[in-house]
């Protein structure tokens, strides 16, 4: 059922951690932008802002281009559709143990009367 060992899991949620490199998905969500951009719009160094590209870019999440001095991001082509699907297997194991609960629950108010 659960694999443990999804190095593709690890890096999408180590770089899904980071609330500056959700909003640069957010942001390349709307728009194609360079990390002088990006740099600028979240007030940091382009050294920081490269290297939160680069966990992007290494989760699958982000591609860059150069072309000549500008590097520009877009949001990469590979999706969320595993770590949707990783995250679905634990919302019903828990949506089962809540419903167990709630008979457990049910089955004391019975008890209580």
């Amino acid at each position: 059922m659960v694999q443990l060992d999804r190095p593709q899991l690890d890096n999408s949620f180590g770089a899904l951690s980071d609330a500056t490199r959700r909003g640069v998905l957010e942001e390349l969500g709307r728009r194609d932008a360079s990390i002088s951009d990006l740099a600028e719009k979240f007030h940091m160094t382009l050294t920081g802002m490269k290297k939160h590209v680069g966990v992007l870019e290494r989760a699958g999440l982000v591609t860059t281009q150069k072309v000549g001095r500008v590097r520009t991001c877009r949001l990469g082509g590979r999706g969320l559709g595993d770590e949707a699907a990783w995250i679905e297997q634990y919302r019903q194991i828990w949506d089962a143990r809540f419903a167990d609960l709630d008979e457990i629950v049910a089955e004391l108010k019975k008890m209580e009367n």
